[in-house]
């Protein structure tokens, strides 16, 4: 898994005025969970841009130079703040090699579902799956190749399972499937269901599909009195 190097400073206090200070500087106040103690450090905010603000999973290389040296991490909770959206505050756990670690890992789709061409309905259920496993065995992505897959198949975890680490997720899981698009008829006839979308949608098209049959049914009925 790519690392992203960040230049750690540690912090020499952690009260509101000192990181208040920080902030005011372009710096973000931070902790390192998982050792012997925890790591008060700050970096410029810049330095996460490629940690944060991107879908892939990485790990943290924080370098505090001297007898500290290099610190692994991966982060674990992070703050925004509520209207400028500028980083108040993140949370890493330390790395170890023989130390499995909780991660999530994003899933990224390859090739094109023949289901999506013939009218259904492509649904990505699980865009992050979370795995445990040691540093060495963490994935960048899972990549999962969508191209066998006609109207009502579905990938599930199941599938994705792997020696070298452990999916947090019962194997049943659905990650993505397609969904059949019957009512796309009904929809276009009936223009109050329009913008009908996701998993409200879905039930929504449901019902509709189950009013679309009972109304077949019906006609069948009168047709055959005649």
């Amino acid at each position: 898994m790519k690392s992203i190097k960040v230049k750690g400073s540690e912090r020499e206090s952690v009260g509101k005025k000192a990181t208040k200070a920080l902030r005011n500087a372009g710096k973000v106040p931070c902790v390192i969970y998982g050792g012997d103690k925890p790591i008060h450090f700050s970096a410029d905010e810049l330095a996460f841009r490629d940690l944060v603000y991107t879908p892939a999973a990485h790990t943290v290389s924080v370098d505090f130079g001297g007898k500290m040296g290099i610190v692994r991490a991966i982060m674990q909770d992070i703050q925004f703040h509520p209207v400028t959206d500028n980083i108040l505050h993140i949370d890493f756990y330390e790395l170890f090699d023989d130390k499995p670690v909780t991660m999530n890992i994003p899933v990224r789709l390859q090739g094109n579902a023949p289901g999506v061409r013939n009218g259904g309905r492509l649904l990505f259920r699980k865009r992050k799956l979370s795995i445990k496993a040691v540093p060495e065995k963490l994935p960048d992505f899972f990549d999962i190749d969508i191209s066998k897959l006609k109207i009502g198949d579905n990938i599930t975890v199941d599938s994705l399972l792997n020696d070298e680490f452990e999916i947090l997720h019962p194997e049943t899981t659905v990650v993505v499937q397609v969904k059949t698009m019957r009512a796309a008829i009904v929809v276009e006839e009936d223009e109050d269901l329009e913008g009908v979308e996701g998993e409200e949608g879905a039930e929504g098209e449901e019902g509709v599909e189950g009013a679309a049959e009972g109304g077949e049914a019906s006609e069948g009925s009168n047709e055959s009195k005649e």
